[in-house]
């Protein structure tokens, strides 16, 4: 397991599965918040042997972007801003012994944005979420 706040994202941090995706969003205790352009669905489940702390989802809706390039860069500049800035809700879900995270970020504009701040969004979707958790 990596230490808390090493700047990784390995395949075991990722939602995969139908039954988690499931989860995620039929569980009646899944909670959203926004900070536009990212939409933030999260939820607590019992963590199993060997599985992270914290696992995402990221979704670029065809909707928004019909060519996959742009799709595919939106999902990156995502994913490497909670890579940056996972530690805000590690140290959180350290108090949360046996439990994990489930969080989907989904994208919601139309349009492009700079990487600065798809960043700062995913940062204020993170403290809150953790502000969330940790009451």
């Amino acid at each position: 397991m990596l230490t808390p706040g090493a700047h990784t994202f390995s395949k075991e941090e990722r939602v995969t599965g139908r039954t988690l995706v499931t989860t995620l969003f039929k569980s009646g205790t899944s909670r959203s918040m926004t900070a536009y352009p990212l939409r933030a669905v999260y939820c607590m489940k019992e963590r199993e042997e060997g599985e992270a702390s914290v696992r995402i989802l990221v979704s670029v809706p065809k909707k928004c972007f019909k060519r996959a390039v742009k799709r595919n860069r939106v999902k990156r500049q995502v994913r490497e801003a909670y890579r940056k800035n996972k530690a805000l809700i590690d140290g959180c879900m350290l108090q949360q012994a046996g439990q994990t995270l489930l969080l989907a970020l989904i994208w919601l504009d139309e349009r492009l944005y700079d990487s600065r701040d798809v960043e700062q969004k995913v940062q204020s979707l993170l403290v809150r979420i953790s502000e969330k958790i940790c009451q």
